[in-house]
């Protein structure tokens, strides 16, 4: 009976402390045509203090998405262009020597900021993007001998072309792992490309987006995200989807043993967790059910399952593992 009028409660604070989702909405829907599904998932990476990784080809709108979305929240922005020549104090900054004083001084990079859009992360060598694993996973960066913590909330949403090879470089699985989630932005349906092509071609001035939400919002929800109830079974629902990505044979999925090469990390369980919770956060709900898992399971687990040659032979992907995966693991 506690526990009911504790959920009922905190399903109250939820409501109220949830109306600027409907603001954020708002704002990027003046500017933003369509993808609601993005939109949606960038607020949970938000909510949930994860790192977001867009994948589509270009067109699509991810800058502009990033863009208007930090906007909207009142934060700091930096967009950085990934390139093959880039080094990494072009993202961490480097020291500077002074001449007057003798002395060197940091200089701080563009990584200095709430919202991070990395464009055409795989596009950058291996040394740039180890620099920005140390920012993603410990919220500081190194330059030089000191350590700089970054700013509250930060998070990384970094694009790449899917389809475009020359010149680019696979994020290795360790950095993979660090993104909560890999989101796919897809092509926009017949109406919403009519729309943006009408207001692209409107002689007028393009809609600016206005700040509606102050950091202090963002912080206030992290916390109610936190105080979420997630049952015991649903918990072990998670890791049965995570560990049947590692031994499907335990799961009734032995044809898939060889068709993946490795499954996913315990750090798949956490997300799948964290992002759980924030999806019904955004259902203005107290508690999570297996219908938020299953909302959110393709997009923290695509990136971690890796399809053996065998796979990749027969054209499949890690999407129709974690399908076939849902259709055998048992919902609570």
């Amino acid at each position: 009976m506690k526990q009911e009028t504790d959920l009922e409660a905190l399903g109250r604070e939820i409501v109220q402390e949830s109306a600027f989702l409907d603001r954020t909405r708002e704002v990027l829907s003046t500017t933003i045509i369509g993808q609601r599904r993005v939109i949606d998932r960038v607020l949970i990476a938000l909510l949930a203090n994860g790192h977001l990784l867009l994948e589509g080809v270009p067109g699509l709108a991810k800058t502009l998405i990033v863009r208007t979305f930090a906007t909207a929240m009142n934060l700091t922005f930096h967009r950085i262009q990934f390139t093959p020549d880039m080094l990494p104090a072009d993202l961490i900054g480097t020291m500077i020597y002074n001449p007057k004083t003798m002395e060197f001084h940091p200089r701080k990079g563009p990584v200095f900021a709430n919202v991070i859009l990395a464009d055409e992360i795989n596009r950058s060598p291996a040394k740039v993007q180890s620099a920005l694993l140390e920012a993603m996973q410990e919220k500081q960066v190194t330059i030089g001998d000191v350590s700089f913590p970054l700013g509250e909330p930060f998070m990384v949403l970094a694009t790449q072309n899917p389809v475009e090879h020359e010149g680019t470089y696979m994020l290795p699985e360790a950095q993979l792992d660090r993104f909560m989630m890999k989101v796919i932005v897809e092509y926009p349906t017949f109406e919403e490309e009519l729309e943006v092509m009408q207001r692209a071609s409107a002689l007028q001035a393009s809609v600016e987006a206005a700040a509606v939400v102050e950091p202090e919002e963002v912080f206030r929800a992290r916390a109610l995200v936190d105080r979420i109830y997630v049952d015991q079974r649903v918990q072990r629902y998670i890791v049965d989807l995570v560990t049947a990505t590692r031994f499907p044979d335990r799961y009734g999925l032995g044809e898939l043993s060889s068709m993946i090469e490795y499954g996913a990390s315990p750090r798949a369980s956490i997300f799948l967790l964290l992002a759980s919770k924030a999806h019904a956060f955004l259902q203005r709900r107290a508690y999570a059910t297996p219908e938020d898992v299953k909302s959110i399971v393709y997009e923290v687990l695509r990136h971690r399952v890796r399809p053996s040659y065998e796979a990749e032979a027969e054209n499949m992907k890690a999407e129709d593992f974690i399908r076939s995966i849902l259709e055998h693991v048992q919902v609570p």
